[in-house]
């Protein structure tokens, strides 16, 4: 199942700057999550998430691109401020940006409740 990402076309610029398109987002497999986002990619097995939320709307510097949490070691794959699922991991994953691994991806998808159904299931 793919789940793309819900864009916010002011923002479209500066995303496509950063090599995100809108063939991206969050793909599920028999047994993997597998989250693109420009050059970046995260990938876990499904056994691995633990729990999901969704939440929104955000300020859009703190969601827009993808960002590290100032809060905690969790990563944002952000293309809107609106509302995304945060997903939970048992073990952090990557690192795929800084030097710390993640414990929790927030993705901006445009089926949020789809994909939570998805990953509850």
């Amino acid at each position: 199942m793919f789940f793309p990402y819900e864009f916010d076309d002011r923002f479209a610029p500066l995303l496509f700057g950063l090599g995100v398109r809108r063939s991206h987002g969050v793909t599920i497999t028999d047994t993997h999550l597998d989250a693109r986002f420009g050059l970046l990619r995260s990938r876990t097995p499904l056994s691995n998430v633990v729990g999901t939320s969704i939440s929104g709307d955000h300020q859009w510097f703190k969601a827009i691109g993808a960002r590290l949490s100032f809060a905690d070691d969790g990563l944002t794959f952000g293309t809107t401020a609106r509302r995304g699922v945060c997903i939970e991991f048992a073990e952090r994953i990557g690192p795929i940006l800084g030097p710390r691994k993640h414990s929790a991806l927030w993705v901006s998808v445009a089926d949020c409740d789809a994909l939570v159904a998805a990953l509850s299931s």
